[in-house]
């Protein structure tokens, strides 16, 4: 019986029940240890008699073997992984070792662990327990983490118990407290009733309501009832455990020891071990009347984690050593436990356990299990007798510290091996690896200058090498709109002469360009960003690198379709191979060339998820572009609390790293929304603002520049640069659309009514071609306005209709009513909504969905998509059809999607 969780106990009862009626949901029980965590995850499993029960665990002894606890988790339901999409079915069998490592992404796993629990989901309700989270190998502490962000309408619970250390990456959490004082008497009552006077006022105080306290402080000599400086509770708890082991014969102590390094408690191996020691089996029997561990089957577990670590506590070190070494000769079908039980039986250098680390890290890496790796790599080094040995060893621990995040780790293991790595090569890396720690940690600025020097260093020995440096030191340049290092970075590669080398020479060329297109101008250097789009396109598809440079080349040429197909068609290869991490960057291009195409709801879509992506794959530089972007759809919808929002979140990305693509973004978007509301003396301040800033850099420079003259233009002021910025740029880019642009601005500066009329004609030639409908409505908008004005009413409402049916169907709310004012004032009665059809009353996801079953897909196949179990589809299906008056997925293919 629980005392005094009622309140906890129905947040689990309301988790079940949800489950139990189609709704996923996941609960992090936090707590010091003893609180009572291990008992709610019980009470649970007694609550779903009716459900799929999973039990899972963190061990702190298998904190550094990738996707231990993970596979302790599904062991029992790995038959099932047949009924995975074969992609996710290798990565999961990969990562628990059930064949050849082929995981190429470290978050396909995670969409694996959501597709499996769906499936199980599929027959009766889910609940998995997992208890220790803290100790969670962080590979499986990933996988779970990714995969409980997802669950939606699985039918699925997932309950976490653990203490402060564990990251819940945004998952609800509920803290436990200590038990009232009513409720901790009785705890102490139902396990000792005799105790009285100070003894048990002493128990009391220092318990502070911990039940596991109140149960065990009671057996213990070591507390006297007269001591008054009481220790922390832990360590009240461990000397308590303590107490009752040193009560144990020495042998059973032995086993118990051995128990404690044994991980997942295998009892054939621990009554190996112990008869290796001398220990016969009745010593574990005299541990398990004690009550110290539990013995079911083949399976050993201790009654509390404190438990374990006093058990190894109180064994002398001499034993450790033996105990590991025995293990590790029982272990040779298991490398990777071997490894880590040669490594804590050496006591000094030692190669033999070093080399076995190293494959371990190797293994670790090939499943995308960093921090295992770094762990691996890291004690390999220590153990290393020769340095260079030893420097090699610390920079592979960076490489892999760097990757996962950990960044201050990683500055620490690069610190280390500075002067060990002798061979150019690996001098190389070191430079390169602390520009991305400096960048990971919100200072560009310094990752360029560090990438700068690197070069300077390496160039003799290497210049390719130093040539990739400068690549990067030339991103972090136009990431940060500083031009002249842009052209002092591009600049000194020319000057290396670097021949085509595979892995830098479109990347070189794209360094070039862009110092082209900021000192010569975009006559220059569009005809070269062109040929990169060409090169880029023609590349094979596994070259994803090469097709995101063309992708985004081919945006700065303002050759928006071609932008859109080349990273449309590598975004649909990385979903299918499972490569998450390129997601999120692929969607940056994908949705600023649905933004200038005019398909804002697709725009909104892609921005969604890839902002959603940024958040679960630990890529926050990312975060501010998707924000900014999405903070101009709304500008351009009239949507000015959600504008605002999304504006304040980028530029506070922007705070803290100072990457300027976002901010430019956010920018223009608050600008838009101003112009957009007929506020143009705001806009135009703005705009200004951001040219005199890192801002005028950035290519929407050139796309805002006829908002600037729309808002000039409005104030009876001249627009003189902006119109030079777009001029050279629309001039230069040999675009219909942006010629008809350049017209329009050009028109609405200027004075002689018939030469404007003669310009906005031209324009509204050149926009039937297509290829931007915004920009076709904004000029169809002004020159009706002006047309208006004239008098020239029936003339005024051919284009005024133009312009209000397009922005009705882009959703542009504000820009439409000014559409329709004008038509009023132009004397048109019929002013009835364009139907824009049901799209708008999508949400992003939701529109993803129905297109994908539109298109024939089946829900597992839309789920493996997007990373979404297949009744969360289902949900999103039953939730749409109402929007979109439909009853079943075959009218779906009836309707207008686009």
């Amino acid at each position: 019986m629980l005392r005094g969780r009622e309140s906890d106990q129905q947040a689990v009862d309301v988790l079940l029940d949800q489950a139990r009626a189609g709704r996923s949901g996941v609960l992090v029980l936090r707590g010091e240890p003893g609180i009572g965590k291990t008992a709610l995850l019980s009470y649970a499993a007694e609550r779903a008699p009716d459900m799929t029960v999973l039990r899972g665990l963190g061990i702190e002894t298998e904190a550094d073997l990738p996707y231990a606890s993970l596979h302790l988790l599904l062991r029992g339901r790995l038959d099932r992984l047949d009924a995975l999409p074969e992609p996710q079915a290798v990565a999961l069998a990969s990562a628990l070792g059930l064949s050849p490592a082929r995981t190429d992404d470290r978050f396909h796993v995670g969409v694996a662990v959501l597709s499996l629990l769906a499936e199980l989901a599929e027959d009766r309700p889910l609940l998995c327990l997992v208890d220790d989270a803290h100790w969670l190998d962080q590979a499986s502490a990933r996988a779970l983490r990714f995969a409980a962000h997802r669950l939606h309408a699985e039918g699925v619970a997932v309950v976490f118990g653990a203490r402060d250390g564990f990251d819940p990456a945004g998952l609800p959490e509920r803290r436990l407290t200590g038990l009232d004082d009513r409720s901790a008497a009785q705890v102490l009552d139902d396990v000792a009733p005799e105790l009285s006077g100070p003894a048990r006022r002493r128990i009391l105080r220092e318990s502070a309501g911990n039940p596991l306290a109140l149960r065990e402080l009671p057996r213990t000599s070591a507390l006297p009832a007269d001591d008054h400086s009481p220790l922390p509770l832990p360590e009240r708890l461990r000397l308590a455990y303590a107490d009752r082991i040193g009560a144990l014969p020495p042998p059973a102590r032995t086993a118990l020891l051995v128990t404690a390094l044994v991980d997942d408690g295998d009892l054939d191996v621990i009554t190996n071990a112990c008869a290796r020691l001398g220990i016969e089996p009745a010593a574990l029997g005299a541990a398990e009347l004690a009550g110290l561990i539990r013995i079911a089957g083949r399976h050993a577990a201790f009654a509390h984690p404190l438990m374990r670590a006093a058990a190894f506590q109180l064994s002398t070190y001499d034993l450790r050593l033996e105990a590991h070494a025995v293990l590790a000769g029982l272990l040779a079908g298991d490398p990777d436990r071997r490894a880590w039980h040669l490594a804590s039986a050496a006591t000094g250098p030692d190669e033999t356990a070093a080399r076995a680390l190293e494959e371990t890290a190797r293994r670790a890496r090939e499943r995308c299990a960093n921090v295992s790796a770094c762990a691996a790599f890291e004690r390999a080094a220590e153990l290393s007798e020769d340095p260079e040995l030893k420097g090699r060893r610390l920079l592979a621990a960076a490489v892999d510290a760097t990757e996962e995040g950990q960044l201050r780790r990683a500055q620490r293991l690069l610190d280390a091996a500075t002067g060990l790595v002798p061979d150019a090569p690996a001098r190389a890396t070191l430079p390169t690896l602390r520009a991305r720690i400096a960048f990971g940690q919100g200072a560009p600025r310094l990752a360029h200058d560090l990438l700068l020097e690197g070069a300077a260093d390496v160039a003799a020995d290497d210049r390719a090498a130093a040539g990739l440096m400068l690549v990067e030191a030339a991103r972090n340049a136009q990431r940060l709109g500083d031009a002249d290092a842009i052209v002092a970075a591009a600049t000194r590669l020319r000057e290396l002469d670097l021949r085509p080398h595979d892995d830098l020479d479109l990347a070189r060329q794209a360094a070039l360009s862009t110092a082209l297109l900021l000192t010569d101008g975009p006559a220059a250097a569009l005809p070269v960003m062109r040929e990169l789009v060409a090169g880029g396109s023609r590349i094979t598809p596994d070259m994803h690198a090469r097709r995101i440079n063309a992708a985004y080349f081919a945006l700065q040429t303002g050759d928006f379709p071609t932008a859109w197909e080349i990273a449309r068609a590598a975004a649909a290869e990385c979903r299918t191979a499972g490569e998450i991490s390129k997601l999120a960057v692929l969607h940056i291009t994908l949705a600023t060339s649905e933004i200038f195409l005019g398909r804002f709801t697709d725009a909104t879509a892609t921005a969604s998820e890839g902002l959603r992506l940024t958040a679960g794959t630990g890529r926050p530089n990312r975060a501010g572009c998707m924000q900014g972007m999405l903070a101009w759809i709304a500008a351009a919808r009239g949507d000015s609390a959600r504008c605002a929002e999304l504006a304040a979140a980028s530029l506070e990305r922007y705070d803290a790293n100072g990457i300027v693509n976002g901010l430019a973004w956010t920018r223009w978007a608050q600008a838009l929304l101003d112009v957009g509301q007929g506020r143009f003396a705001e806009a135009l301040d703005r705009l200004d603002a951001a040219m005199a800033g890192p801002v005028r850099h950035q290519f929407q420079a050139v796309h805002f520049a006829p908002d600037q003259i729309e808002a000039a233009s409005r104030l009876g002021l001249p627009a003189d640069e902006p119109l030079r910025r777009y001029e050279a740029w629309a001039q230069a880019s040999g675009l219909s659309w942006a010629r008809a642009v350049l017209h329009r601005c050009r028109a609405q500066l200027e004075p002689d009514s018939e030469r404007a009329d003669e310009l906005f004609r031209a324009a509204v030639r050149l926009h039937a071609g297509g290829g931007r409908p915004w920009e076709s409505a904004r000029t169809a908008l002004v020159y009706g306005e002006r047309l208006r004005r004239e008098r020239s009413k029936q003339a005024a409402r051919v284009q005024l209709r133009a312009a209000l049916e397009t922005f009705e169907r882009l959703g542009a709310r504000p820009w439409a009513e000014r559409a329709r004012g004008e038509l009023r004032a132009a004397g048109d009665t019929s002013l009835a909504s364009t139907d824009t059809g049901a799209l708008p009353a999508l949400s992003p996801q939701e529109l993803q969905i129905v297109r994908l079953a539109a298109a024939g897909r089946t829900n597992k196949e839309i789920g493996a998509q997007l990373f979404l179990s297949p009744k969360t589809v289902s949900y999103h299906l039953y939730r749409a059809f109402p929007k979109l008056n439909v009853t079943s997925r075959a009218q779906l293919a009836g309707l207008d999607l686009a």
